[in-house]
């Protein structure tokens, strides 16, 4: 292996008697993001002193590039530019040979040898893909969704990354939005969880080991909340909002560490968060004690011109004024705002100072210190790791349980799940044999090929004793355009030239040889993800009219339901006897869902998104407010003059933390151990829960609060804990849940986190439709 050149810094550093500044020996175990000392300051320092403006400002550079030819006679322009110490890192490379050749370039041939920062889009695995994060969310095991971000940590650093923009945990009310698919639902608490434990698994406290990415929350802020849900649009909350409901997801990943945070594209009160001092200063370092670096998105900091904010040394300067350290994409050709293009002119304008960029560089660097490569650049390039770590047997294994753990049984009438191993069993419809969907959106180092389609995973499951037959059924929409938007980025299901009729005659022949059918429909990948808002959240109507043929052959059909987002399924849940919704499961689908359509695992996830009944009562969430005139029932009876609507009841169709399983469960009576608390103690709730069906079986009992008298207006019920418990046929478990005055804070008019005296009203159920049966009362 090359050795380490930063002789040319050694040496320099040397001569101001500085040596001990820059001595690369000391083992980082910790993220220093969220703490007020840098341990590496002085070696930063060191290092500034010895850059040129040019130099600066090329570490405030992250281009986006594919592989990199390095030899000399397909030289690129990125080559030339490390060369000269012109870009700070790169994202979009995923080969650990072609990341140690590029580094090579940047600690060898550059002038001051500082390394490069590797990024990807890491976002539910690497090529061990897990299911979609809304889907992931859906499983409500913290633990497992920890393990997921280590595997994805351990299988990208093995191929040359050091960084990941994950996780994404904007709250999302808006199923139109079509990057509801990468989040974790609509609820503050439980996506705070889940940014901790995905932030904890990448980076496991010890961003120096070598099998750990530096995490990147995202999008700060409020990205989920866009009006219309139509990506990128204009956000506008009011501050309280903000604090309760949208920001505890992102300070939950400060709080646990995170080493960068990537502004979002939106704007917040008016100005673009890439160009926010409010967000990206005030209240991301000064109130939250942030000390990592933030990035921008794809080229965020030119697209506030089209916002607009100013000409290119206006903006660039508002984004680096506001705290904005490294510009993404910005280096692009086409691009006519960049930190590399405008910084100098906007300091030679005055609009902004050297220290202002010195601050940015210091961020970087010692981010760069943290993740170690001022100690071994090459850490992360190790062929016999990417070999040997990469998509293990052991690592498909885990993610073809955690597809099952996060499948949702949204119905099943009369028991016709789980599946006999036995008879002939139809597979019908255009997602069956669609390996390369079932990852999802978002899955940029899946290998597509490799994964397992549903038809493929039956076959590997299933004995002789069942006869599989197949029919594609329909396309995925009879629009193909639409069809061609919904199947990008290699996510195409060929048409093979037939008629839908043609396809739809083919179906109902081979359902009628069939004791069963498995109708394999709803979304491809790519009909969620980035830039992928939907109008209508229904099953493409040629889908549809596939599905209403094959419930009248009176067979039994299962709707195996592929998903990045909630749907409207009215319909469907009136005329289909079972419905599984197996979100995008990843790279080992077929087999997660066979697992469950079989039996060898007892579907237990929930719902982390209300699914509305028509697109008409969106934005719909568990947690919203009364009115002064709330509806007098909860039976769909339309009432005048109270807050309801003429043509659908208020309810939706399935609620917040809704799931069913092959085995019921049954609630006692719950307990409290007192009626009243001070702010110094504590009250303990427990519930017996027996498992009174025909399998084993996991639940999750949820527990809910109303503060029911407040300063401010309060939501109606909010989740406060959970626990996702094991229970055998015929046992009785006693849940128990432990409230404190920090269960019951939230931020007041004036923005103080407090706990304000009287009743709280309490629950747990099973999902978020449970009535509030005991109260208490806090008390100074």
């Amino acid at each position: 292996m090359t050795t380490f050149r930063l002789t040319n810094i050694k040496s320099l550093i040397i001569g101001f008697g500085l040596l001990t500044a820059v001595a690369c020996t000391e083992t980082n175990n910790k993220t220093i993001a969220s703490k007020t000392e840098n341990p590496f300051q002085s070696k930063v320092d060191s290092i500034i002193n010895l850059m040129t403006l040019d130099e600066k400002i090329g570490q405030l550079n992250l281009p986006a590039t594919g592989p990199i030819t390095t030899g000399s006679s397909k030289s690129t322009d990125v080559v030339k530019k490390i060369e000269e110490g012109k870009i700070g890192g790169l994202f979009n490379i995923k080969d650990s040979k072609n990341i140690y050749e590029v580094q090579k370039i940047a600690v060898e041939k550059s002038r001051l040898g500082i390394p490069l920062i590797f990024g990807m889009d890491v976002i539910h695995g690497f090529k061990t893909t897990f299911p979609i994060p809304l889907g992931l969310s859906a499983s409500w095991d913290l633990d497992m969704i920890e393990k997921t971000a280590q595997i994805a940590a351990s299988e990208a650093s093995a191929n040359g990354i050091n960084w990941t923009f994950s996780p994404m945990v904007d709250i999302s009310r808006d199923p139109r939005w079509g990057r509801v698919s990468e989040g974790n639902g609509e609820d503050p608490y439980l996506g705070s969880e889940i940014a901790r434990v995905m932030v904890r698994g990448y980076q496991q406290n010890n961003l120096a080991a070598n099998n750990t990415l530096m995490s990147c929350v995202k999008h700060f802020a409020l990205y989920g909340a866009p009006e219309a849900g139509r990506d990128y649009n204009t956000v506008d909350m009011s501050r309280i909002r903000m604090y309760n409901e949208y920001l505890p997801p992102y300070k939950a990943a400060v709080d646990e560490g995170v080493g960068s945070v990537m502004a979002s594209f939106n704007e917040i009160d008016g100005v673009p968060a890439t160009g926010n001092k409010w967000l990206l200063t005030d209240l991301l370092r000064d109130d939250w004690g942030f000390n990592g670096f933030v990035v921008s998105d794809y080229t965020g900091i030119y697209e506030m011109r089209a916002h607009g904010m100013g000409d290119e040394y206006t903006v660039t300067s508002l984004a680096l004024k506001a705290g904005l350290d490294m510009d993404m994409a910005g280096d692009s050709p086409h691009i006519s705002a960049s930190y590399t293009k405008d910084l100098k002119t906007a300091l030679e304008k005055k609009l902004i100072s050297i220290e202002d960029i010195d601050k940015a560089v210091s961020r970087i660097l010692t981010a760069k210190y943290q993740i170690g490569l001022f100690d071994d650049p090459y850490k992360y390039c190790s062929q016999e790791r990417a070999q040997n770590d990469t998509y293990t047997q052991e690592n498909r294994d885990f993610a073809r349980l955690v597809g099952a753990e996060s499948t949702v049984l949204l119905k099943n009438d009369d028991q016709i799940l789980p599946l006999k191993k036995s008879g002939t069993i139809a597979v019908i419809g255009p997602l069956a044999k669609a390996n390369n969907n079932m990852a999802g959106t978002w899955s940029v180092s899946t290998d597509h090929e490799s994964s397992i389609s549903v038809w493929d995973g039956l076959q590997q499951t299933v004995s002789s004793n069942v006869n599989l037959l197949y029919a594609k059924g329909s396309n995925l929409d009879y629009d193909l355009e639409l069809e061609k938007r919904a199947t990008m980025f290699g996510k195409t299901i060929p048409r093979d030239g037939r008629t839908d009729k043609q396809l739809l005659d083919e179906a109902l022949a081979i359902a009628k040889k069939s004791d069963v059918i498995v109708a394999t429909i709803g979304e491809s990948a790519e009909f969620s993800g980035e830039s992928s808002s939907r109008t209508s959240l229904g099953i493409p109507q040629v889908q549809k009219d596939l599905l209403r043929a094959l419930l009248k052959t009176g067979k039994p059909v299962v709707l195996v339901l592929f998903t990045g987002r909630p749907l409207t399924l009215v319909e469907e849940n009136k005329t289909v006897p079972a419905i599984l919704n197996v979100w995008f499961p990843g790279s080992e689908a077929g087999l997660s869902i066979s697992d469950v359509l079989f039996g060898d695992v007892n579907p237990s996830g929930k719902l982390t998104a209300t699914f509305p009944r028509n697109v008409g009562q969106v934005p719909l969430f568990y947690n919203h407010k009364n009115t002064g005139r709330p509806l007098g029932n909860n039976e769909g009876k339309f009432e005048k003059f109270k807050t309801n609507y003429l043509d659908v009841r208020n309810e939706p169709l399935y609620p917040f933390g809704y799931g069913l399983s092959y085995t019921t469960f049954e609630y006692g009576e719950l307990k409290l151990d007192k009626t009243s608390m001070s702010k110094n103690d504590t009250i303990n709730v427990s519930v017996d829960i027996t498992n009174t069906g025909n399998y084993d079986g996991k639940e999750v009992a949820q527990l809910y609060i109303r503060d029911v008298v407040g300063t401010v207006t309060r939501p109606v019920k909010e989740l406060k804990g959970f626990q996702k418990v094991f229970i055998k046929k015929g046992e009785t478990k006693t849940i128990r849940f432990t409230i404190s005055v920090e269960d019951l804070k939230f931020y007041n008019a004036n923005l103080d986190f407090v706990a304000e005296t009287g009743e709280f009203q309490v629950a747990i159920g099973t999902n978020s439709d449970v009535a509030l049966s005991k109260s208490f009362q806090l008390v100074d």
